[in-house]
């Protein structure tokens, strides 16, 4: 396997992992790695290798704030989804034959036609990037809990189909590249060759709010002012200074709750960090039309959301008790 691009937490588990797959006279594996040290592997892959827990519990309410949101924008009709589900979970119906899945095209027409009706061209991306933001994180959550709402799980399988039928706006959302993209114009020096040990006797933690595991980064004395920067760094995102404002207003609206200044001036941050984070959420939800880009990274990438939390509550923390870093 060729790797070209930052990995961390789940997503490096994820694409790893793939080197797993059995087939006949597979006998070894072998990874080039051109952006990661091993050191970041090794603490995306070790919450995973014995015993792994879940350190808070899973959220549903998001699911139900960001579906509030899609209906606002009466792209699509409960009627539609609920003819689309009579198709989709009849287990009499053969989803792989071209009648069936015509039908289920045609279901989803009309909400296309609506989508292209919007006149504004931002509100049209608002609403793909929250659809898509939906369906990754009810993917992820059904995994971990059980849901009692059918109607959550009809709306998932309408969702997956109608993502992938909404036009795209420019080339680049276009293009669909696959795994068979050749590498060119590298200058070869070998750097290091080994194996990565993982040890046995470690439990892994994974937080229920958000996606999976990686261990508490190392950057979490950074400053706010340098958030930009760091994240830019080690996910190799490319936020500018201006996407700082999302995160300077989130973190002055939390300044100003007069609760989270009673908390942190009575307890440690460990115990802190559980008001702080219930609240960030909900200021995150807020200002989510603000800035998706930020929100969706935050709520699709462990490593990344967790880092972003870390750096804001230690500097709220020490604001709230009056040290300045």
């Amino acid at each position: 396997m060729y790797v070209d691009k930052k990995l961390s937490g789940v997503k490096a588990v994820q694409t790893l992992s793939r080197l797993n797959r059995t087939f006949p006279g597979k006998e070894n594996t072998f990874v080039l790695d051109f952006a990661n040290d091993r050191q970041t592997i090794l603490d995306s892959f070790q919450p995973y290798y014995e015993i792994t827990t879940i350190k808070e519990d899973a959220e549903p309410n998001h699911l139900y704030d960001l579906k509030t949101k899609l209906d606002e924008f009466q792209v699509y009709w409960y009627s539609e989804i609920d003819a689309f589900a009579n198709i989709y979970f009849n287990p009499i119906t053969k989803l792989n034959s071209a009648r069936d899945q015509k039908k289920l095209y045609a279901l989803t027409d009309p909400a296309v036609d609506r989508f292209k009706a919007i006149d504004e061209e931002e509100k049209r991306d608002e609403f793909k990037k929250m659809l898509r933001t939906w369906t990754n994180l009810y993917a992820f959550l059904s995994q971990i809990m059980p849901f009692a709402d059918a109607d959550l799980e009809k709306f998932y399988a309408y969702a997956k189909l109608l993502q992938t039928r909404l036009p795209k706006r420019d080339l680049a959302e276009s293009l669909q590249l696959t795994d068979e993209v050749a590498l060119e114009y590298y200058r070869l020096q070998k750097i290091a060759e080994g194996a990565i040990g993982l040890d046995k006797d470690a439990n892994g933690e994974l937080s229920g709010t958000l996606e999976a595991g990686l261990k508490r980064p190392k950057d979490e004395e950074a400053k706010l002012s340098e958030i930009i920067n760091v994240l830019n760094d080690r996910f190799g995102t490319e936020f500018e200074e201006a996407d700082r404002l999302f995160f300077d207003q989130i973190e002055t609206e939390l300044m100003q709750d007069e609760t989270l200044q009673s908390q942190a001036k009575v307890n440690k941050i460990d115990t802190f960090k559980y008001a702080f984070e219930d609240l960030f959420l909900t200021k995150l939800i807020d200002r989510m039309d603000q800035n998706q880009d930020i929100f969706e990274k935050i709520l699709e990438d462990k490593a990344f959301g967790d880092l972003v939390k870390e750096m804001m509550m230690k500097s709220i923390y020490s604001r709230m008790n009056g040290v300045v870093g």
